[in-house]
């Protein structure tokens, strides 16, 4: 059965007719058959040939030999061995078509045995590489010609100097005129212009800032002498300072990405330990239980409704909430209420029950990883300064910090927040005062498992959707309790952002596992200072 072109062949086609536009509206042109030429001469002569003919293009500024320059380095112009005729070779499965270089005409199927390609060195890719960006460089595309001033700025090609110049001139966004700016002073520095020009042009570079500024001052650095290798070395050394200050910055805040992880993840176990003294173990299969409903709900929207796609974390919120609350409350009454103050008994019963829950999981949805995707508004990233910032993290960060502020008006202002409180601090006078503490009890453990599971569908976002996936957290999630006061809010927040930023900054020194460890060590050596945690909860119960 016939089948239409792959969806690289059209883009492939798509590219070269593109680039071919794009040649039409440069002020300086070829003439087509001078360009068809000089694309013919490239299938003879030698390697030193071949670059004279690739600068030779490059010096026309004509973007319609784009095509021919990119497939020559990737492998694809070749020669038609039939009439000796150059060609652009572009696969679609198991066939080839032919493709003109400088029209984009189609020429028809060809058999791989009736081509000859044309070889290329590393000389040749190099020249290539600048060959391309400097006829991109005066693209009516904005991000074509911000590529292309990348480009050249990584190439240090100083043929490019002169088709920098007329780009900066015409250039109308600010951001690549800088860009094209920092391409020309790299451009500089592998040329013979005065010393005070590649001074200036170090000083550009050095503005930069960035990794990529560091790679060509080092360059410079190792082929200059006098005052621009000094220069040069002064950049880099202050470069390097200011880079490992926004390492510091981005270790920040992969700190506070993780902590809102943990925070989410142990705000509900700080609830369940702190008003009902429990030791829950399964607390993270409500996590996972959390997760598997975020994986459910887009099975069902991609099925029924993809239009609904980028809704489907917004309508799983709700649903892992009352799902993994209402087995929180089953557990509760099932389990835990007939182990009210043995607390290595329900550590047991608990452990037991998270291994039943994950075999469970096993058995419906498969042992092996599910895919949930990222809606698209969080997706990709931006960039502040120097840090790189996800916005999937960025959305997590605000999450937790919603889910908290919500938690803190429940405990603080509604009549079954001021129970529970009343529960922790003294379960015997608030029994005598009428209070139920046996629904409080259910519904706390359901509380805190309800917030476990929407901990789930956050987490769906950065971490793998397992079985497996609540006991990642579980270890942590106690220890952020045990660190910041047991069934203290604020103490979970102070203690997650903490061992949050500890741990990422241990990270690189340590590796993530003796890292882990350090912290562990840590809070053992806290506990013994201070057995209640950062900020303990005060009542007579408690204090007793």
């Amino acid at each position: 059965m016939a089948t239409g072109p792959s969806l690289g062949t059209v883009l492939r086609r798509g590219l070269v007719a593109f680039a071919l536009l794009m040649g039409l509206a440069l002020p300086v042109a070829a003439d087509t058959d001078s360009l068809s030429a000089r694309i013919t001469a490239l299938a003879t002569g030698d390697f030193a040939t071949k670059e004279a003919i690739i600068v030779e293009l490059a010096a026309t500024g004509d973007a319609a030999a784009v095509p021919a320059l990119r497939a020559l380095g990737d492998g694809d112009l070749q020669i038609r061995k039939a009439d000796r005729k150059v060609i652009i070779a572009v696969r679609d499965g198991n066939r080839l078509t032919a493709v003109d270089p400088v029209t984009g005409a189609d020429l028809g199927a060809v058999e791989s045995g009736a081509l000859e390609r044309i070889r290329v060195n590393n000389n040749l890719r190099r020249a290539l590489r600048a060959a391309v960006g400097s006829l991109t460089l005066l693209s009516k595309d904005v991000t074509v010609r911000r590529l292309a001033a990348e480009s050249v700025f990584k190439s240090l090609d100083p043929t490019a100097l002169e088709t920098l110049d007329q780009a900066i001139q015409v250039e109308t966004d600010e951001r690549v005129r800088r860009l094209m700016v920092q391409a020309r002073a790299a451009a500089i520095l592998q040329t013979d212009r005065p010393e005070a020009e590649k001074l200036e042009a170090v000083a550009i570079i050095a503005d930069r800032g960035d990794q990529d500024a560091r790679g060509v001052l080092s360059a410079v650095a190792a082929s200059s002498e006098g005052e621009v290798k000094d220069k040069a070395l002064a950049s880099i050394a202050l470069i390097e300072q200011s880079l490992a200050m926004w390492e510091a910055g981005q270790n920040i805040w992969y700190g506070i990405s993780l902590g809102s992880v943990l925070l989410l993840a142990a705000i509900g176990l700080a609830i369940t330990f702190g008003v009902m003294g429990v030791i829950n173990m399964a607390h993270g299969e409500m996590v996972m239980i959390g997760a598997y409903v975020t994986f459910a709900v887009q099975e069902v929207i991609r099925t029924s409704a993809p239009w609904l796609f980028d809704a489907s974390l917004l309508i799983a919120l709700p649903l892992a909430f009352l799902t993994a609350g209402a087995v929180g409350v089953a557990i509760e009454r099932g389990i835990i209420r007939w182990l009210y103050g043995r607390p290595l008994e329900t550590l047991l019963a608990t452990w037991g029950l998270s291994l039943v829950l994950q075999q469970a999981v096993r058995s419906i949805f498969g042992p092996s990883n599910r895919e949930v995707g990222a809606p698209s508004w969080m997706s990709g990233a931006f960039e502040l300064g120097g840090l790189t910032l996800t916005y999937g993290r960025a959305w997590i960060i605000v999450f937790a910090i919603m889910v908290f502020a919500l938690l803190v008006v429940v405990l603080k202002r509604t009549a079954f927040g001021l129970q529970m409180r009343a529960v922790t601090q003294n379960r015997r006078m608030a029994s005598s005062m009428g209070i139920r503490t046996t629904w409080v009890d259910a519904m706390t453990f359901g509380l805190g498992s309800g917030i476990a599971g929407i901990a789930g569908v956050a987490l769906s976002q950065i971490d793998n959707v397992s079985p497996n996936l609540g006991q990642s957290y579980i270890i942590d999630s106690f220890m952020v309790v045990v660190f910041g006061g047991v069934g203290n809010l604020w103490g979970t927040l102070v203690g997650a952002l903490t061992l949050g930023v500890v741990n990422k900054f241990l990270e690189p020194y340590a590796g993530a596992v003796l890292g882990k460890i350090l912290v562990l060590v840590f809070i053992i050596l806290f506990i013994q200072k201070r057995p209640r945690g950062m900020f303990a909860l005060k009542g007579r119960a408690v204090e007793s």
